[in-house]
């Protein structure tokens, strides 16, 4: 089975010996309904340097792709831009497998790798730090708190090429290693998800990041993210996109998300929704009796309003909706507007908890929206109609 894995080729010095993870649906709690790769890279230069490896249980994958290129144990260097498990699970074995030369990684990297997974003698280099390979030149850049505190990215020069770590990738498997190779709404979506799931609460540090990356004046004609394709044309865009996604910039758009238990939350989720539509917001209702949290938290990344519908069960929260609420808390959206709304038959509860979450995380409230007893009347209906409408009223003088 080991033949069967192959190598891909990246430039006439750089090799894809990464590996593909068909199976994975759940990562961090985010919905991964396409899989992902753990992309690991094969520099063959006079040093030959293996740039990150992959989670453990996939190290055999990767050593048959090296092969195909190398015998493994002719690695001089392993470079570790981030030691998160899917990245370093396997980094132990594979260094007692290979002996190699030196194991390099930031100063956080270091500490990390110690701690976390007991790897001792790996040696750290500063931010903006040049590692002569022989014929080729590596510089490691800092990016705390992309996503870890121990995050760096590496730039090979001769090749003009970013080694990203988890910035610009996305969970997408595939047999196609580049992002040319794949459909460009499919990648939209993909590279919009990961933002919003994984860095979006890191977006000050993102900032910071891609500002860093510019300010070096590096040309980046291929990045070589550790999930996903890599980019080898335009990649400006999604660095364009990782900027923009960053500043969190709010457009005429309204997610509803909301639950129910003898649907009359959602009849008042669906008359706000007509409210908000017939006002000429693009408006997205989600059930999360059907939709994931990582779903709403895509929609998310560019929506100026989340309207938010619980019944009330034991004087709490509908539990699907408390989960999705405490993941978006997590991911801290910013600039938002929005209210909660909701049925319940004893003492209520569900629209007070909902309103200190999005107090918590710090959504303007908008006034109007409705708690109602048992089921909407026509008229709380025509209300929730009219408040969609206010909304939406809204949402187009701050954003249309």
């Amino acid at each position: 089975m080991k033949d069967a894995f192959k190598a891909v080729k990246v430039t006439d010095k750089v090799y894809w010996v990464g590996a593909i993870d068909w199976a994975v649906r759940d990562f961090h709690g985010y919905l991964t309904s396409r899989g992902t790769t753990y992309n690991a890279y094969l520099v063959l230069s006079e040093k030959v340097t293996l740039m990150d490896t992959v989670k453990s249980g996939f190290a055999d994958e990767m050593f048959a792709r090296i092969a195909s290129v190398i015998d493994p144990r002719r690695i001089d260097y392993i470079v570790s831009n981030h030691s998160e498990p899917d990245h370093a699970g396997s980094l132990a074995g594979v260094i007692k497998a290979i002996e190699p030369e030196q194991v390099f990684a930031s100063k956080m990297g270091v500490k990390a790798l110690g701690e976390n997974f007991g790897i001792e003698n790996v040696q750290a280099v500063a931010d903006g730090q040049e590692l002569s390979l022989g014929d080729r030149k590596l510089t490691a850049v800092e990016t705390r708190m992309c996503h870890w505190p121990d995050s760096m990215v590496s730039y090979l020069h001769e090749d003009k090429l970013l080694f990203s770590q988890d910035a610009f990738g996305m969970h997408l498997a595939g047999y196609e290693r580049f992002a040319d190779e794949m459909d460009e709404p499919l990648l939209a979506s993909e590279a919009g998800k990961y933002y919003a799931n994984i860095l979006l609460p890191l977006s000050a540090s993102v900032t910071k990041a891609v500002a860093k990356l510019t300010e070096l004046g590096i040309p980046l004609e291929i990045i070589a993210p550790d999930h996903g394709p890599i980019w080898r044309r335009d990649t400006g865009r999604i660095v364009s996109d990782y900027a923009r996604w960053a500043r969190q910039e709010r457009t005429d758009k309204a997610v509803v998300v909301y639950d129910t238990m003898w649907s009359s939350t959602e009849r008042m989720a669906r008359a706000i929704g007509e409210g908000l539509a017939a006002g000429g917001t693009r408006t997205r209702l989600m059930s999360m009796h059907g939709c994931h949290r990582s779903d709403v938290a895509t929609e998310m990344l560019d929506a100026g309003a989340l309207l938010v519908g619980a019944p009330t069960i034991n004087n709490q929260i509908f539990p699907t909706v408390a989960d999705v609420m405490t993941y978006l808390k997590g991911l801290r959206p910013l600039g938002v507007i929005g209210a909660a709304f909701g049925s319940y038959g004893w003492g209520g509860g569900a629209g007070r908890g909902l309103r200190s979450m999005l107090e918590e995380m710090h959504v303007e409230p908008i006034d109007g929206a409705l708690d109602v007893v048992y089921a909407p009347t026509d008229e709380q209906l025509l209300r929730c109609y009219e408040f969609g409408q206010r909304v939406s009223a809204e949402l187009k003088k701050r954003w249309g």
